[in-house]
Formats: structure tokens, sequence, C-alpha cells
């Protein structure tokens, strides 16, 4: 199926790996043109020049999320190079376990602007470009916001956050013909998360423990699969859909435990 992706301009926050790369890699596969914002140049250009290899279109601008005016500026970036906007996903952030019993008030709303100020940020600068494209947002969301992980008060607010955002962007922009849809993950082999378990007692063990948990063919989903689903999200063949939390998770998050050892 052709995605009708071909040239469009669509911003990836965390571009540069783990889910935020599947994304990019995907998109400049089906013909679109990916715009990096990241906050290693580093990272940033070895996934450009991977995607380049490959034949496709990437650029990358340097931005630390963190700061509102970096936000500002990315988007600005993106609008002076390339005339337009077609897309933007919200995807950056770090499960960063700061926790309600331990925790800070610094540290809560530190991990707030890592994980979910710069969704709204990057969105209202890059509205006044999407309208004119009637272009698409995706918000990358987490299962902790439904499930609850321990130790992560704030990260789980932030993706309750996102997918509230998700839902009232929706309702908002319908006038503007602009469709938001959020894509909730659960248990996706990334960089970050293989940091994380190597953190735990026993990782290999940790590891199997939780795969066998996840009801699709018990193993972990793929960046690749999150990308396929969010470039089928933001092209013209999911022109109906808005306002979803989709949970692309092999089941993990709703179907029953007990199917853990089907």
């Amino acid at each position: 199926m052709d995605l009708l992706l071909k040239d469009k301009v669509i911003i990836v926050t965390g571009g540069a790996k783990g889910i935020g790369e599947g994304i990019v890699k995907v998109l400049a596969a089906e013909g679109a043109i990916p715009f990096i914002v990241g906050r290693s140049e580093e990272d940033n250009l070895k996934t450009v020049h991977a995607v380049e290899a490959n034949g496709g279109r990437v650029f990358q601008v340097v931005a630390e999320l963190t700061q509102p005016a970096e936000c500002e500026h990315a988007v600005k970036k993106v609008i002076e190079k390339m005339g337009r906007i077609d897309g933007l996903v919200n995807n950056a952030g770090v499960n960063d376990g700061v926790n309600l019993e331990h925790g800070t008030y610094e540290k809560f709303m530190a991990s707030l602007h890592k994980n979910v100020v710069h969704y709204y940020l990057l969105a209202h600068y890059a509205l006044p470009e999407l309208i004119k494209s009637k272009g698409a947002i995706v918000n990358i969301t987490s299962k902790t916001a439904e499930t609850g992980q321990g130790g992560t008060s704030a990260y789980a607010a932030a993706n309750g956050a996102r997918n509230a955002l998700t839902r009232e962007w929706a309702v908002e922009l319908l006038k503007y013909s602009i469709r938001v849809n959020a894509i909730v993950v659960a248990e996706c082999w990334t960089p970050l998360y293989e940091n994380w378990i190597k953190t735990l007692p026993n990782p290999k063990e940790k590891l199997k423990e939780i795969v066998s948990k996840i009801p699709l063919e018990h193993r972990m989903t793929t960046a690749e699969e999150i990308a396929n689903t969010t470039a089928f999200l933001l092209s013209q063949r999911s022109s109906h859909t808005t306002g979803q939390l989709i949970h692309v998770d092999g089941g993990y998050t709703h179907l029953d435990r007990a199917l853990a050892n089907a």
C-alpha cells in the first residue's frame, strides 16, 4: 500500500535512537522527509547517514527539548529549511524513575519538562504550518499511564497527560482537519530499555519473565512495528482516524495475564 507520504515533511523528536529512529527510517523508506529533533548532533547524524545510505532523505536539528526556547527554535529551523510541516511525531522522553516516596518537587517538574511539556510546545509552534497542510500529529505514549509501574510517578503522570492531550487536540483541531492520535507502547526493545534491564538484579531472568507475559508470540514489540503504525496514522490512508489511543503492544496492556502460559 502506498501511504502517500512522498515528500511530506515530518518532525520526529528523539528521532536518533530507539523508537524515534525506527520511525525516521520507516518514514524515509516511504518517501517522506523526516526531520530529526534531538539533543545530540552526533546521534542525530548517525541516523541521518544511515538513512541517506539507503537512499532516503532526512535532516536534523539539535535542540534540548526541556528548554522552551529551543523547542521554538527547532520548529523555526524546520520551516526555514523545508518551507512546510506536514506532520509531527512527539516521541522524545525517558522513564526517569521520579517516584512519590523519594522524589522532590524539582525532580518531578524536571521530568514533566523531559516528557510532556515539549509535546505541547512542538505542537503549538508547528500548528500554523500544520493548519496549512492539514497535517497530522502522532504522540508516542506509554502504558504506564494506564497500568502504573511503581517508582515512576512523574513519567506516569506525563503519559497520562500525553493521552489526554491527544484527545483534547483531536477535538480542538477538528475545524482544521488535523488528525491527532497516540500510539501506546508497552514492552518495546530499545537501547534505553536494554540499559534499564541491565540495572536490575538478574537481568536475563527478568527479561525472560517480562517476555513470557506478552500474549502475542511472547516477544518484545519492535521499534519498526511502532514505526509502521505511526506512518499509517500520519498518512491519508487513515483519513478518518482521530483521537485514538492505539496500543501496539502484542496485547500486553489489555489481554488476560493467564494467556502468558497459553
